[in-house]
């Protein structure tokens, strides 16, 4: 349900604290409408709007660096600090949290509901119409086999997750979904060796960052699929429009 804030007047001071908030609301903000994104959106790693993102001051989701921005409007995640939240609320703050969006649908309702919100109902619906005329475009019209997701730590992606959306629109069946996995959850090596997938897709390697990801060196899976394989990138970590990238990306 929107919320009843929607009806008032647009704001003018609009700050994201989140880095998939901070997509929706570059892509619909009016000139001079956001004053700050959060300090991913700058990081071309995470961000696919890191050059947009470079014309606006960032934040590092603190409560008191916020509130001295004097924003109208706070955009937040679902797993923002809870604690920052609160105290953005009890000092007189609207923030509005957002849940993450793993679905077409929960995309669409997210790009109509921040348009509300920020009084950019036809922006939102102008977006609208470019997502959905290229979704159709970069959909797989047939099944182009099955399709393995393998993340540090042994992590896998289900069908009820985003990357498990962009796997389907790309057409592939998803192996995690024949082991019962819906969300995310862990996937033993060796099942994967077992499942011989036709197309393997890993997370991609931060160096130095976590020894986690050694599990993605491992030999068994240079002989997975290696004519077929993938690695994830910063198209994939939001539920925006940028998805229609990632789809297009594992298209042959």
């Amino acid at each position: 349900m929107i919320s009843a804030f929607a009806a008032h007047a647009a704001p003018k001071r609009v700050v994201s604290m989140n880095l998939c908030t901070d997509q929706i609301a570059m892509m619909l903000a009016a000139p001079g409408q956001l004053i700050s994104v959060s300090d991913l959106a700058q990081d071309p790693r995470m961000s696919p709007m890191s050059s947009q993102a470079a014309a606006f001051p960032i934040n590092y989701g603190r409560a008191e660096e916020i509130y001295l921005l004097r924003p109208d409007l706070v955009l937040a995640g679902e797993f923002a600090s809870g604690p920052t939240v609160a105290m953005l609320r009890r000092l007189g703050l609207r923030v509005e949290v957002l849940p993450p969006a793993e679905t077409i649908e929960a995309i669409r309702h997210e790009i109509k509901h921040v348009g509300a919100l920020m009084g950019r109902e036809v922006a939102a619906r102008a977006l609208l119409d470019q997502f959905d005329q290229e979704l159709s475009r970069v959909t797989a019209s047939r099944t182009r086999g099955r399709a393995a997701l393998y993340y540090a730590n042994g992590i896998t992606s289900g069908g009820n997750t985003l990357a498990g959306t962009i796997l389907r629109h790309a057409g592939f069946d998803n192996v995690a979904d024949e082991l019962g996995i819906r969300r995310t959850g862990t996937l033993p090596m060796e099942l994967l060796v077992m499942s011989q997938p036709d197309y393997l897709i890993t997370g991609a390697k931060w160096p130095g960052q976590s020894r986690s990801e050694a599990i993605l060196d491992h030999p068994a899976l240079s002989r997975i699929a290696p004519n077929t394989s993938h690695v994830t990138d910063r198209d994939w970590i939001c539920g925006t429009p940028y998805i229609l990238r990632a789809i297009e990306g594992l298209n042959p």
